[in-house]
This record gives C-alpha cells, sequence and structure tokens, in this order.
C-alpha cells in the first residue's frame, strides 16, 4: 500500500516507523515530516492544517491510505478533504473531531452516553468561574475548552492562579473554560482504534504530564510514559470498552458524526471508580511511542480496517510480551519560551545499544546539514526490556549518549512501578 502519514512528530516519527516495518507497505510517504521520518519514508513540505493541500497532495502520491496524526489538522477537516477526494482516510471528520476540539461538546457527548466523567461547569465569565470554583473547592481544576496541545489544563490549590488562567482563556475569540471536580488515583491512557462502529482497544499506558521529577512543575504535553500497567485491574480495558468508548461512538453516530480513526480515552482510576478525564481524537503523545512498539500485528492492516470499516473482521491483535518506556528529551525553556537551534549529537551511540531507538520530534539540519532542536519537545528517547524496569534503565542509557546543551528530561519516568 501507499500510505501517507500526516504530521511532524515523535509520535508521526512512531508511526512512519511501524508502517515501514510493515511488509504491506509499498510506498511511505510523510508530510512534512521531520529528519527522524526522513531516514524511513520520503517527506513531503505541506501545510499538515490545509485541507485543500493535504488532499492534493494525497491524489498526486495516490495514496491508498493517509492517516493524520494531529489534532489541528483534524480539527480543521483535513480527513473530510481526503475522502472527498475518494481516499481511505485514518483520522475523524471535523464534526467528530470536536471530541477533542470542544470539551465542552465532549461532555455533552458523555452526558448522553452514560459515560462516568467528572463533574462539570462550562463558564463563559469571570463570575461563572469564580462560582464554580467555590462550589467545587480545592484542588482546582481549569481547562480551556478549545484545543491547547495539551498546556490548556491547570490543576492547583492556588485559587487565584486558577483563576488567572480562566481568565486568560477567556480572553480568546470565543473564549470558554470547562472547571471540573478534582480526580483522585493514578491516570491511564487507552487507546481505541474504531472504524465508527466497531471498537478495538490498544494496550493501556500511562503517561508524565508535568515537567519535573515527582510531578512538579508546569503542564507539558507529555515528557514520558510507559506500558504495561503491571499494576492495572485486569479487566480495565474490557471495562474502558464497555463502559467508555463504545457508547461513546454509540452517541456520535447516532448524531451523524461517525468517528473514524483513533478515540483516545484519558482515564482517573478513582476511589468512586473509573472516570473520563478527556478524550482525544487522535493517538496520544509519548503514549504511541511505547504502544506501538509493543504492538507486533500489522498496524497497515488495523489502520486501513478502520478506514475502510472492515474492523468487525479484523483478527485480534498480537503484543510483544516486552515493557517499553520512553523519555522525553526536551529543550531549554519548555514549555515556556523555548531555545532553539541547539546541536544534538551522540544519536548513533544510543540507537547502537540493544532495545534502544529514537524518534524525533523537534529537531531540523541547519544550513551544514547538522542535526539542531527546532521545538519544545526534541526527542523520545524508547527503551524494551522484560519488563517496565528493564525497559526504564534500557531508555535512560540512550538518554545518557544523547548530548543537547540545556536540554531536560524527568529522571523518575515509571520509577517504583
Amino acid at each position: 500500500m501507499r500510505i501517507l502519514v500526516i504530521g511532524s512528530g515523535a509520535r508521526e516519527h512512531a508511526i512512519a516507523r511501524a508502517l515501514a516495518a510493515d511488509v504491506q507497505t509499498t510506498a511511505l510517504f510523510v508530510a512534512p515530516g521531520n529528519p527522524g521520518t526522513a531516514a524511513i519514508a520520503e517527506n513531503r513540505p505541506v501545510r499538515a492544517d490545509d485541507p485543500a493541500a493535504v488532499a492534493a497532495l494525497a491524489t498526486e502520491l495516490q495514496a491508498d491510505l493517509v492517516v493524520i496524526g494531529p489534532e489541528v489538522p483534524l480539527v480543521a477537516g483535513v480527513a473530510d478533504a481526503v475522502r472527498a477526494a475518494g481516499i481511505a482516510c485514518f483520522g475523524p471528520d471535523a464534526a467528530a473531531a470536536q471530541l477533542e476540539g470542544s470539551k465542552a461538546f465532549a461532555k455533552d457527548v458523555m452526558a448522553a452516553a452514560g459515560v462516568p466523567t467528572a463533574m462539570a461547569h462550562v463558564c463563559t465569565s469571570v463570575a461563572e468561574v469564580a462560582e464554580a470554583l467555590d462550589a467545587f473547592g480545592a484542588p482546582y481544576v481549569v481547562k480551556d475548552d478549545g484545543l491547547a496541545a495539551g498546556k490548556g489544563v491547570v490543576v492547583t490549590d492556588d485559587r487565584a492562579a486558577a483563576l488567572a488562567h480562566a481568565e486568560a482563556c477567556l480572553a480568546k475569540p470565543g473564549g470558554a473554560v470547562v472547571v471540573e471536580e478534582y480526580l483522585d488515583g493514578p491516570e491511564v491512557s487507552l487507546f481505541c482504534v474504531t472504524d465508527g462502529t466497531t471498537v478495538v482497544p490498544l494496550e493501556p499506558a500511562q503517561d508524565f504530564k508535568r515537567l519535573a521529577d515527582g510531578d512538579a512543575g508546569p503542564n507539558t504535553g507529555g515528557m514520558g510514559a510507559y506500558s504495561p500497567l503491571p499494576w492495572a485491574p485486569a479487566d480495565l480495558v474490557d471495562d474502558v470498552v464497555a463502559r467508555v468508548a463504545q457508547p461513546t461512538i454509540d452517541e456520535l453516530a447516532r448524531r451523524g458524526a461517525r468517528f473514524v480513526g483513533l478515540l483516545y480515552c484519558g482515564l482517573a482510576l478513582t476511589s468512586r471508580g473509573l472516570r473520563v478525564v478527556e478524550f482525544n481524537a487522535r493517538f496520544g503523545d509519548p503514549e504511541t511511542q511505547v504502544v506501538l512498539a509493543r504492538l507486533r500485528s500489522s498496524l497497515v492492516e488495523l489502520l486501513n480496517d478502520a478506514a475502510t470499516g472492515r474492523l468487525a473482521q479484523a483478527p485480534r491483535l498480537r503484543w510483544r510480551p516486552e515493557a517499553a518506556v520512553t523519555v522525553v528529551m526536551a529543550a531549554a525553556g519548555y514549555p515556556g519560551t523555548v531555545r532553539t537551534g541547539d546541536p544534538i549529537t551522540g544519536l548513533e551511540a544510543a540507537e547502537a545499544l540493544d532495545g534502544v531507538h529514537v524518534l524525533h520530534a523537534g529537531t531540523r539540519l541547519d544550513d551544514d546539514g547538522a542535526l539542531v532542536s527546532a521545538g519544545g519537545r526534541v526527542l523520545s528517547v524508547v527503551g524494551l526490556g522484560a519488563d517496565v524496569q528493564a525497559a526504564l534503565a534500557t531508555a535512560y542509557r540512550g538518554v545518557a549518549e544523547i548530548s543537547l546543551p540545556g536540554e531536560q528530561h524527568r529522571s523518575d519516568i515509571a520509577a517504583g512501578i
């Protein structure tokens, strides 16, 4: 199959890496891609959030399947344009992608579907926010209603800080915020592939959203992840499909917004039971890096079966017995004002280690062809091992081989698991 992947981050590098290793892939393109994807596929310059440009490229390349990685192109309607061009697409249309594009919409869908989630108030004024904060009490949870690249959520005991975040969100055109009750308990990410009717779950993972060790510092897009979760209840996946994923997909279909692609269920295992923290409409980053590292089945078959409505006939997924851990190496200043242009060395030495591979996110080649940093999260270093602790040790051995001036990474990803 001729496959076009849309995006330029480590998630897309992980997807492309799995597709490139699949015997069913005859040609692989990534747009716009990064220096890492360039080594395994043909990069094509295109604006990922331009529906007409992506559809035109897919047509030019005679793509059999388009896989959309990031959320912004989905909300912009790239999947709609690709399907209108007669090409199979893995990724929901703009209407279904509102499940991630608007937290208020997601809450409405969950309420209609009977999906367990946090109690919440949708607020459009500072006065409404203040009232909601006082109703729920600390810790305060305030979420930007729209897309915020994983950094639109503030969880704090400081009422003034919660109010200030809400004010910043409300200042945007059409701004709204969702104020929620705080959910205790560990968080879990579960990816569910769907063709709009059938739901096929992948293996669960856990990510680490805070910048610094001990879950200190600001929220980020994710600083690391691991899979599997040896501590998770044995029936967790079946429970999530039955109570969360399938009812949500069915409710969207009832509304005429058939969801084809990846439903990311962000969950909290609270003292009162399973609760949905958030939905995303695409593969999560950095969880994708560990989940796909463990997938033994054909990713081409899985994504194409979803895109063409054949998931009900798909074979049962097969998984590697090994565990996987990914550690994100971020640039100086992340998640605030990021410094770019710093030289990156040691990737070859890291990848020479048994069980290690490195995925590019914020990288580029400078005028001399040298690899330099070009974004907040620069690299994802993935380690495989017999169990989580072995995979953790492998990943950190890889990190130790790489040099990036001023880089930041957590030293406690999957520690103590």
